[in-house]
């Protein structure tokens, strides 16, 4: 008797187990869908942000780059995001500009998103390997998440117009002895 409890103990500790994980890999692989999405979604205020400094700065290039980032289909993302981060760090932005300062926090802001959708491909991809899941093909009912390879996409603060750093005053000789 003692014997048939202790098989059902462990068929339910096995099953439960077998659950737990079972969910584990669903909701790692929901977490690294939505960041993508979330990831898309800045890259795509990113590049509309980039039209629009392109515009006051009546660059063509970077408009032009802007425009692909917009348009590219998901096969062809990475290269046109890549094109405009290069576009970008070539053009000088204006401090007055509120759109500059729009694109600079745009552009902190993909790179956050770019971290956490790399993070979470990472856990979705480490939970895809585990002998039991393989095993027991958990993971064969969602797509297999992959990294957005892209250059860091963060730019510097628009510099003062007109005005440079702050220079140091030069210390006397006789003062330096």
């Amino acid at each position: 008797m003692w014997w048939v409890l202790g098989v059902l103990a462990v068929a339910a500790a096995l099953s439960g187990y077998l659950a737990w994980t079972a969910h584990r890999v669903e909701r790692v692989h929901v977490r690294a869908a939505s960041a993508r999405r979330a990831l898309d979604a800045h890259l795509m205020r990113r590049a509309a942000a980039a039209a629009v400094v392109a515009e006051h700065a009546a660059s063509v290039e970077l408009y032009a780059a802007a425009r692909l980032a917009l348009d590219a289909e998901q096969d062809e993302r990475e290269v046109a995001e890549n094109d405009l981060t290069r576009q970008l760090r070539s053009v000088p932005l204006a401090a007055p500009d509120e759109a500059a300062h729009a694109l600079v926090a745009t552009s902190r802001r993909v790179a956050l998103a770019r971290q956490v959708h790399t993070d979470l491909v990472r856990d979705a991809l480490t939970a895809r390997r585990r002998p039991l899941v393989r095993l027991l093909r958990m993971a064969r009912g969602y797509e297999r998440p992959g990294y957005f390879e892209i250059a860091d996409p963060t730019l510097p603060e628009p510099a003062a117009a007109g005005r440079g750093p702050i220079p140091e005053p030069p210390v006397p000789v006789e003062a330096a002895t």
